[in-house]
């Protein structure tokens, strides 16, 4: 069992209609819950792409996007499923091992090829999740600008 930590993070939903992304912020028990997360990002109706990015207490985060094949996970470090119930979660979606918890590597896990019709191929996005040296604000933020909503990310993140 994980130990569920709270703390400094972000819920964001980014959603692309009509040629523009909107942003809005979701409701912060999308930081602990996966089903949660899923469950809001569900409530939106559009007929564009919608993207949710979690900032998970400073420490890792988590790309949600609901397709019609399914859902679509991305976990920026698998070793944070040892102490945080929503990134075990991920990886119990994506049928991922739970890492060794003698393991000191941090991989991302899941379809890194999610974000390739917004602009960012999964290369791109494996080598953003993997950089060590960024906090997972940095990380998404790199994701935003990199689809084309980075503007409309920032504006909502320095309101919040």
């Amino acid at each position: 069992m994980t130990v569920q930590k709270s703390g400094p993070g972000f819920a964001v939903a980014a959603v692309l209609e009509n040629g523009g992304w909107r942003c809005s912020e979701l409701d912060p028990n999308a930081l602990t819950d996966l089903d949660a997360a899923i469950t809001e990002l569900g409530k939106i109706v559009t007929t564009g792409a919608v993207v949710a990015l979690l900032c998970v207490d400073d420490e890792f985060f988590v790309l949600i996007r609901l397709a019609p094949s399914g859902t679509e996970l991305v976990l920026s470090d698998a070793a944070a499923a040892l102490d945080y119930d929503i990134a075990a979660d991920v990886l119990d979606m994506l049928r991922a091992e739970m890492p060794d918890e003698d393991d000191d590597e941090t991989w991302a896990e899941g379809d890194l090829g999610m974000m390739s019709d917004l602009g960012l191929p999964s290369e791109e996005l494996e080598m953003i999740a993997s950089d060590i040296e960024l906090y997972p604000d940095e990380q998404l933020r790199m994701i935003a600008r990199r689809c084309g909503f980075g503007d409309q990310f920032d504006d909502l993140l320095d309101r919040l």
